[in-house]
């Protein structure tokens, strides 16, 4: 197959395509170049359906730090498991592809983005979206697409910025990744600088039209090299399958469905299908396989039953689950203070949903170390989620963190991070780990919650409390449903996971899961705002459980000095090999001290007096004396021009002949001589150290 390549400039951005040269066993394979940007995307698929009861896709997010010019660090020396950042781009691209796909769908279908080189101003995750899509596009896989995405921010003149640098990222006040079809948003992920719901709206349409050019872009592709697509079987139920259900046991189940508590309800559900499972007629003989076909699509069926009549509760009678209105909030239960010894923790419950945050305070030197393919390479601030099996009442794995878990995680971070002080203004190491005690839907956003009353409870002085709601949508077509606070279920058999947290003066973070192919501008502005009314009332519950962040850090945690030091004096008071500052902290009952670059010290302990202990004997390092301070030293050296007094050990000033007396002086040996006792006042520090004193009195002389 000839190397086949494709150009276009799309807002000042030149993507190249190349086609038929690289990894030509792959169902399709596009190799993808944004800018220094290049990434190689891959789709393969197995041929014969699964049995499972969803759509198997995989994403695969190949991070090479080779791509970036480093070495990885450890004694492999080799790439291990994927990074916090990889994981967090594989979900982005699976929830913009998954819903382009037909949930009847059940071929195994697996998407790899090898990262081959890596330029910051050319966003990775943009570039791998859009190959991955278009792969697929070619491919003989039957895809919904094309799919693409876009990067933008908001500069501080309010000026949306689409495909910005990175040093316009960074100083930008929103990061936003939103993708889309021709006509619709299908995936929403920000973090922002409290803004105001119709800023995110205009950000969010002004990247759709930099995707509807990508996908234009995808379209002349595929209709040039693409494939015919495949005829695959897509998951149906039997006929006589559905007639035992709906005469058996639909009345059963759409009782069973109105039931208001969470696990009653699942439970009665459970029994039913149960019963249902055992009664129904499965065939003679020995053929297991059709067996198990059978039973997955009488389970399929049961739960499409329930599925049913929920969504036409919500769409058409306008009823939810616990009766509840559609933007009514389940009941709130906040609590601070749970826990002795921890620097701050708080409980916060929403309905069946509760969620446990802990703060930990720790010195800057304690953040953590980032070896990855961006330009990040440490955080003061990390936000970790635990979701064990029990908070739904079940068993299950347990062990290190799931990709939902570091994804739910992450996305409390973004939130969070937008209301913490500045790392000078409060110079600690931040984490708060959200362990989730009880879930029916959207812990996520009540981590946030949580962790907001944590910090606050931890006397750190944030700006301001943030928030989060989940939002909801019941689509059927052109009729939909927008729903506030959505429970497990709703979630489940609903069309979208809008997650919104932000604070009394806008938005902080942002995700949207969605299972149709998109959703228009005027449900997600709907959402919005409904989201921003469910928010006023979460708002108002955290502030009476805690109306303003402590102004006192608990008994437990470090308390710090923070000062600044000569940027020519630090290696001073780290030493040749570090042992002064050793000594330091040996003599200081274990102090922790950070030096920074510009010459910022912040010294931590839980003891006051440790603190002030340590930063007297670095003042001693690098101020060992002030101006107009009166002190008795020896003369050690005499000259021409003065006398040099010793003041304290390595300690030297000079008294020049002009400041010997308040007359004219011939000799310097006519006032003083070497060992004399004398007083003497600081009257100069010249910028390279050198103490200028001022003869007081000689005390004895020798």
């Amino acid at each position: 197959m000839a190397k086949q390549i494709f150009k276009k400039i799309i807002n000042n951005k030149e993507i190249i395509v190349e086609h038929g040269q690289l990894a030509k066993q792959a169902s399709g394979s596009i190799l993808v170049r944004l800018g220094n940007t290049v990434i190689l995307a891959t789709v393969t698929t197995n041929l014969t359906p699964t049995e499972l009861d969803f759509f198997p896709l995989t994403v695969v997010f190949q991070e090479k730090l080779y791509s970036v010019g480093k070495i990885p660090g450890g004694f492999l020396k080799r790439e291990g498991k994927p990074s916090e950042y990889g994981i967090l781009s594989a979900r982005v691209i699976d929830r913009a592809l998954r819903p382009l796909f037909s949930e009847n769908f059940r071929n195994e279908v697996q998407v790899v983005i090898n990262v081959l080189a890596v330029d910051n101003d050319h966003d990775v995750r943009i570039a791998s979206l859009f190959g991955a899509s278009l792969a697929l596009g070619i491919s003989k896989i039957p895809f919904n697409g094309p799919v693409a995405s876009a990067l933008v921010t908001i500069n501080e003149k309010n000026e949306i910025i689409v495909m910005p640098t990175l040093e316009q990222l960074n100083n930008g006040r929103m990061e936003l990744i939103v993708a889309g079809t021709e006509n619709e948003i299908n995936m929403v992920e920000a973090g922002c600088e409290q803004l105001p719901e119709e800023e995110v709206l205009r950000a969010i349409m002004a990247g759709h039209q930099f995707i509807k050019e990508l996908n234009a872009f995808q379209s002349e592709i595929i209709n040039a090299v693409g494939e015919p697509k495949m005829v695959v079987e897509l998951f149906t139920i039997r006929e006589d399958i559905i007639n035992f259900v709906q005469e058996n046991y639909a009345d059963q189940l759409i009782k069973a469905a109105q039931i208001r508590e969470k696990i009653e309800r699942y439970q009665t559900i459970h029994e039913i299908e149960n019963q249902a499972m055992a009664q129904f007629p499965l065939p003679e003989g020995n053929d297991e396989k059709l067996k198990r076909r059978m039973l997955l699509e009488l389970s399929t069926c049961l739960k499409n039953v329930v599925r049913e009549e929920i969504r036409h509760q919500i769409t058409v009678q306008k009823l939810r689950l616990d009766n509840r209105q559609l933007d009514e909030i389940r009941p709130l239960a906040s609590e601070i203070d749970l826990l002795p010894i921890v620097h701050g923790s708080a409980l916060f419950t929403r309905g069946e949903t509760q969620v446990l945050s802990v703060v930990t305070l720790g010195a800057l030197g304690e953040n953590q170390i980032i070896d990855g393919i961006t330009d990040e390479e440490g955080k003061r601030f990390m936000h970790h989620y635990n979701f064990p099996p029990f908070s739904v009442g079940e068993t299950g794995r347990m062990g290190a963190p799931s990709r939902r878990e570091i994804g739910h995680g992450a996305l409390g971070e973004k939130a969070l991070l937008q209301i913490l002080p500045s790392e000078k203004e409060f110079p600690y190491t931040i984490r708060i780990v959200s362990e989730v005690l009880e879930s029916n839907g959207s812990t996520s956003q009540a981590a946030i919650c949580a962790s907001t009353l944590a910090l606050m409870a931890a006397g750190v002085p944030i700006k301001t409390p943030v928030v989060g709601i989940a939002m909801g949508l019941v689509k059927n077509d052109e009729n939909y449903t927008i729903l506030t606070d959505i429970q497990g279920m709703e979630d489940h058999l609903g069309d979208m996971d809008f997650k919104v947290a932000g604070t009394k003066d806008g938005i902080c973070a942002l995700q949207m899961d969605i299972k149709i192919s998109g959703i228009t501008e005027e449900i997600l502005w709907e959402a919005l705002l409904a989201a921003k009314k469910a928010r006023a009332t979460l708002l108002a519950n955290i502030l009476a459980t805690i109306p303003a962040p402590r102004t006192e850090l608990a008994p437990t945690a470090p308390k710090m000095k923070t000062f600044m030091i000569p940027v020519e004096k630090i290696r001073d008071v780290i030493g040749t090999g570090g042992k002064t500052i050793t000594s330091i902290i040996e003599k200081s009952n274990n102090v922790k001290i950070d030096i920074e670059d510009d010459g910022q010290v912040t010294i931590y302990h839980k003891d006051y007096e440790a603190i002030n202990n340590a930063y007297q004997l670095i003042k001693d390092i690098v101020f060992p004396v002030e101006i107009n301070q009166e002190l008795i030293g020896t003369v050690v050296k005499i000259e021409k021009f003065g006398a040099f007094v010793n003041l304290k050990e390595n300690l030297d000033g000079l008294i020049h002949i002009s400041k010997l007396a308040d007359h004219r002086v011939e000799k310097t040996e006519d006032i003083v001589n070497v060992n004399d006792k004398v007083k003497v006042k600081v009257i100069e520090l010249d910028s390279k150290g050198k103490i200028k004193l001022q003869l007081l009195e000689v005390i004895t002389s020798k």
